[in-house]
């Protein structure tokens, strides 16, 4: 394996989601591990599986994995980390300065910036701090989704710059006062991330034409900010020894040769490895040991798969039409297919004749990707970060800004170049679009898990501040926050694949929706081997596995749910993308 020969000390592993980083990065710690190395395995994802993988409990906590000597991890936790972080902000200068003056940092630091900095803050601090991690050989870093880590990489120089200016209020940092720990640190991991006999990144992939794409996109952002020690793996390559005359497999093995041999311009000259698609979920130590040894033809026979009686994605659109308008968003962890589900429903109910805009929140979006067309009655819009803090920026110094001298128009222009102020202008967008499901339908391609729960994070902060000051005059209001817990106004989808680790992870963020008054109203589970019937021995060993996974979320998850099957051909275009919708009713707008 390429990427494991002369390993510097800091590995990063990163793609877009679903393709199988964490697995990866499980076993690349394994494997260090067994030759008497120690090992840190980090998890910078808001919605880790670490845990699950090994089958141990880890948390915000350095914790040792028994079964492997040699090995502990890590899931930093955003929650906690903010907790703490706010802890060490307010702490000292309780008692010490006037309630009205603390009350003011803890609102400047009860935002979901403060939680994504506070997460962003641990993360350096693991690069830099010779006393936490100096006991270990490597420390490895399973990151999240593509967007979410490109963020989390390009923020020690964009906070490393605005400390250095020293001016303006980082309000979800605290008071800029005393922040030279945080500048040096940062200053510290932008060196770290650069050097390439520290740092190397490792590109994980799947042999499919958007996701490389996607790396190509990730591949350049990153070398661009310095980190051009870059290794490619492919995963998942369904082994040509395993087709036989399966339409199916055939006509995988024919997709993925095809993908790799147009491999984009930036990636192919990058140092490369292919991991073989596994018979099963890649969830306990012998899974993760057997992942990067060579691939053993499946050579058993394997029965085939019962007949799944399933509801089709049609009937779920055929409920959803009946309403006429509504919010629609769909959920779950990266690579599950949200994209693609929520074209083909946008789709379906723009065929039909209704109104719909779709968007994403996706910093990583490719809905025009998977359109690839355009029809009448559906608008396509993303939230672009960039842009739409661009508009705040704007627009607060056209508003707040005119009446400044040229002195305090100065200092606002620095508060603006805060890498926070992205939090605030991604979210007045977000509400900016939910807004138009009271007249059409919206449907929304949101973010993976993680990063949506800090979208949602950042909405109730503004429901419970908007509560507070006008609830106590009196007044009517709405908030964003309402709308989301208003089943006649929104309806959401958890989208999952019937596996072990995505139907945990959607499970729990069904328990954080429901938490925060927000009920799931379906699933989806895509891309389903056991609903296509394959007849290679590998793919069905696959499907058989799936089985237990849909009973799981039939019976204990979902109050409605679809199964999508794996298909012989991408669902990209929009004529594919109505075909999902198969079963669907005929019927057209009021």
């Amino acid at each position: 394996m390429h990427f494991l020969t002369n390993p510097p000390r800091f590995l990063f592993f990163t793609g877009k989601g679903g393709v199988g980083k964490t697995s990866l990065a499980c076993a690349s710690a394994v494997r260090l591990a067994s030759t008497g190395l120690r090992v840190l395995l980090v998890s910078t994802d808001p919605a880790s599986n670490v845990g699950q993988v090994f089958g141990v409990g880890i948390g915000n906590r350095i914790t040792p994995i028994a079964d492997v000597p040699g090995l502990a991890a890590l899931e930093i936790d955003p929650q906690a980390a903010a907790q703490a972080y706010r802890d060490r902000i307010v702490g000292p200068v309780r008692g010490v300065l006037p309630p009205a003056v603390v009350n003011s940092i803890e609102e400047q630091l009860s935002g979901a910036c403060t939680t994504e900095i506070a997460a962003f803050d641990e993360f350096t601090g693991l690069l830099t701090d010779s006393q936490l991690t100096g006991v270990f050989d490597h420390v490895i870093f399973d990151t999240a989704p593509t967007g979410h880590t490109i963020r989390l990489l390009q923020l020690p120089g964009a906070w490393s710059g605005f400390l250095a200016e020293g001016r303006g209020d980082a309000s979800c940092l605290g008071p800029l006062a005393g922040l030279e720990k945080q500048r040096e640190q940062y200053q510290a991991a932008v060196a770290a991330l650069a050097d390439a006999a520290r740092t190397r990144l490792v590109l994980v992939a799947r042999a499919q034409e958007a996701t490389l794409r996607e790396v190509a996109r990730t591949h350049a952002e990153l070398a661009g900010i310095g980190l051009g020690q870059q290794y490619l793996v492919i995963n998942g390559v369904l082994p040509a020894a395993e087709t036989g005359d399966d339409p199916l497999a055939l006509a995988i093995a024919a997709r993925e040769t095809s993908a790799l041999a147009a491999l984009p311009a930036g990636l192919a000259g990058l140092p490369r490895d292919s991991i073989a698609l596994q018979p099963g979920n890649l969830v306990g130590l012998p899974a993760l040991q057997q992942l990067l040894q060579p691939a053993v033809p499946c050579a058993q026979e394997v029965a085939a798969v019962p007949v799944l009686p399933h509801p089709s994605l049609g009937s779920l659109v055929d409920a959803l039409a009946e309403h006429g308008h509504g919010l629609i968003m769909l959920m779950g962890k990266g690579g599950v297919g949200k994209t693609t589900v929520a074209a083909a429903i946008a789709a379906e109910l723009a065929r039909r004749g209704h109104a719909v805009h779709l968007t994403t929140s996706d910093p990583a979006a490719h809905l025009g990707d998977t359109l690839a067309g355009e029809l009448p009655d559906l608008a396509v819009s993303r939230i672009d970060p960039v842009a739409e803090t661009e508009r705040y920026r704007q627009h607060v110094l056209a508003s707040k800004g005119a009446g400044l001298d040229a002195a305090g128009r100065a200092l606002l222009e620095e508060d603006l170049r805060s890498p926070c102020t992205e939090e605030i202008a991604v979210f007045q967008a977000f509400s900016r679009i939910i807004r138009e499901a009271g007249r059409k339908f919206v449907v929304m391609d949101t973010a993976p898990t993680g990063h949506t729960l800090l979208l949602l994070d950042a909405t109730g902060a503004y429901h419970r501040e908007v509560a507070r000051q006008m609830g106590a005059a009196g007044l009517h209001f709405t908030t964003p926050m309402m709308q989301l817990q208003d089943p006649a106004q929104t309806r959401v989808i958890i989208v999952t694949l019937a596996e072990t680790t995505p139907v945990l992870e959607a499970a729990a963020l069904q328990a954080d929706l429901r938490r925060a008054g927000i009920e799931p109203w379906a699933w989806v589970i895509n891309q389903s081997v056991a609903a296509a019937a394959p007849g290679a021995p590998l793919l069905r060993l696959r499907a058989h596995k799936e089985l237990a996974e849909i009973d799981k979320v039939m019976a204990q998850h979902a109050t409605r749910c679809a199964v999508l099957p794996l298909l012989a051909e991408e669902p990209v275009g929009i004529t594919r993308l109505l075909r999902l919708c198969a079963g669907a009713g005929s019927g057209q707008a009021d």
